[in-house]
C-alpha cells in the first residue's frame, strides 16, 4: 500500500518532463496499483525542470498525499540525473524505476521486485526476451521496425564494448537494492540516456548480479524516430566514454 511509513518496502521514482496531458492518468494509474499491493511504497516523483503546465500537474499530484514525495531539478539535469537523485532518495531495501508514460504496465514492477528479492543487486526488464511481449498499433510498424534495428545495433555495440552478457540495456524499468544504488550513483557520471548502461557496467564491476526480466510492454504513442537516432548517436559517444572512464579508474 502508499502511504507514509517510517521504512516502506519498495521505493518506486518516475522521472518526468513536461507531458502535462498524459501524467494525470499515468500517476492514478500507478498509484491505484501501488495501494493495491500486500507491502508498503513511496513514491517519488522527479520533475526535470518541467514547462508550467507539466510542473503544476505535479504539484499538484504530490501536495498532502501520503507516500509521494516530490523533487525538482533546476536547472534540467537529464534523465540520469533525475533517476539517480530519484533512488537516492529512496528509504527502501528494494528501489525500481520507471518512465513516466507507463510503458511497462505497474503489475511489471513486481516481476522487478522478486527479482530483487530473490537476491540478485539490479533486476532489469529485458524486451528482447522470447518470453516477452509487446502491444501497438498497427500504425507503429514502421517506428518499431525503426527502433528495433537500431537498438539491436547500439545493444551490440555496449557487449561488444561494456556488457557481453546485458541484452537491453535501454529499457525504462530497472531495480536496484539499496546497497546496489548506493555503490552505482555516486559513481555515475553521464547525465542523459546514456547512464543505463554505466550505472549496469558499474553495477557488474562491482560485483552486482544483474537478473534481466521478460515483460510486457506497449506502445501508445509515437515519439520520432529521427530524435531516436540523433540520441542513438550520442549514446554511442556515451557508451566509449565509459570504456574510457574504466580505464581512466573513474570506478575503482
Amino acid at each position: 500500500m502508499l502511504g507514509a511509513t517510517p521504512l516502506p518496502h519498495l521505493s518506486v521514482v518516475v522521472p518526468c518532463y513536461n507531458g502535462a496531458d498524459r501524467l494525470p492518468a499515468a500517476l492514478a494509474q500507478l498509484t491505484a496499483w501501488l495501494e493495491a499491493q500486500p507491502y508498503d511504497a513511496e513514491l517519488i516523483l522527479v520533475d526535470d525542470c518541467s514547462g508550467p503546465a507539466a510542473a503544476q500537474v505535479l504539484r499538484e499530484f504530490a501536495t498532502g498525499r501520503a507516500g509521494v514525495t516530490l523533487l525538482r531539478n533546476d536547472p534540467n539535469g537529464g534523465k540520469g540525473v533525475s533517476v539517480g537523485r530519484g533512488l537516492r532518495a529512496g528509504r527502501a531495501p528494494y528501489r525500481v524505476f520507471t518512465d513516466a508514460d507507463l510503458a511497462y504496465p505497474p503489475s511489471e514492477i513486481n516481476k522487478i521486485l522478486r527479482d530483487l528479492e530473490a537476491g540478485n543487486g539490479v533486476a532489469i526488464a529485458c524486451r528482447v526476451l522470447p518470453e516477452s511481449r509487446y502491444e501497438m498499433s498497427p500504425s507503429f510498424f514502421h517506428y518499431l521496425y525503426t527502433r528495433h534495428i537500431m537498438s539491436r545495433v547500439f545493444n551490440a555495440l555496449v557487449r561488444l564494448v561494456l556488457l557481453r552478457e546485458v541484452r537491453d540495456t535501454q529499457a525504462g524499468l530497472k531495480g536496484f537494492t539499496a546497497a546496489a544504488v548506493e555503490t552505482v550513483f555516486p559513481r555515475v557520471t553521464i547525465p542523459r540516456f546514456g547512464f543505463d548502461v554505466e550505472a549496469l557496467f558499474i553495477a557488474q564491476k562491482k560485483g552486482f548480479t544483474v537478473k534481466q526480466t521478460a515483460v510486457h510492454f506497449r506502445y501508445d504513442e509515437e515519439p520520432t524516430s529521427v530524435s531516436f537516432a540523433q540520441s542513438a548517436f550520442v549514446m554511442a559517444g556515451e557508451v566509449l566514454q565509459v570504456r574510457l572512464n574504466d580505464w581512466r579508474g573513474r570506478y575503482d
